[in-house]
């Protein structure tokens, strides 16, 4: 063996040497401070300080202590873990596990949080195909998808899902959208989706013309209420007035 080979040898074998110690003080470490978990799980994760720690030691804690949560079935607490420890991955298989249990609004929420936006966008494809319209809206909103929002809005005009509708162009700040569900829920005789819509559609002509249509149909309440909201102070002083004592 030549000087140059004994020497890149030498070299090899200590660079082996230090890898090799470092890896098992690390484990070591790693291994002290789990020893630690049972404490911190009886004082809880909302009670706990590990500021004392650096960041790389403290996540390893926290992942720790979520791994255990999940283990034990507290998956509240699991999660606030995991939020702490920066681990998306591990919330983002809490999700996947809601969604296994039907669970699709808390798995909405998990992957919202796992900022886990393929996860998101197929599991409102899937509520959405199955009927799930609160969820699949849940899931559009999360991820900021107009063009998905937007046509469930449609669609739940179309079923009559009124309170869905408006739920869904109000996230999307649709006031054409809005001012359609008030004049479909007026068509179906629904009077207080119709206001709900012109009020956050804030189309003050609309909700004057319902507060006509209500008056023809002696909804003097009705009435009120929409003429307040477009703000003719005559009708409304009218209403009081003559009306009074059948509101």
């Amino acid at each position: 063996m030549s000087d140059s080979e004994a020497l890149r040898h030498v070299v090899d074998t200590a660079a082996h040497d230090v890898e090799s110690t470092f890896k098992a003080k690390k484990s070591a470490d790693l291994n002290s401070f789990k020893k630690i978990v049972p404490a911190l799980l009886d004082k809880g994760i909302d009670n706990i300080n590990l500021n004392m720690f650096d960041e790389k030691t403290k996540n390893e804690l926290l992942n720790a202590l979520g791994e255990e949560y999940t283990r034990k079935g507290n998956i509240t607490s699991a999660i606030k873990a995991f939020i702490l420890g920066g681990n998306k991955k591990k919330l983002a298989e809490i999700g996947d596990d809601y969604e296994k249990l039907g669970l699709f609004s808390d798995a909405i929420d998990t992957y919202g949080l796992a900022e886990a936006k393929d996860r998101l966008a197929k599991i409102g494809d899937k509520c959405l195909l199955n009927g799930h319209m609160f969820d699949a809206i849940k899931a559009y909103k999360s991820l900021g998808d107009i063009a998905k929002l937007s046509s469930v809005g449609d669609d739940c005009i179309a079923k009559g899902k009124w309170d869905y509708a408006i739920e869904v162009f109000a996230a999307i700040n649709s006031k054409s959208k809005l001012n359609l569900v008030g004049d479909s829920a007026v068509k179906e005789g629904q009077i207080g989706y119709a206001a709900r819509a012109y009020e956050l559609s804030g189309d003050k002509e609309k909700l004057n013309e319902l507060g006509d249509t209500c008056m023809k149909q002696g909804l003097f309440s009705a009435a009120l209420r929409a003429y307040q909201l477009s703000g003719n102070d005559m009708m409304t002083t009218f209403i009081r007035e003559n009306f009074g004592t059948k509101l």
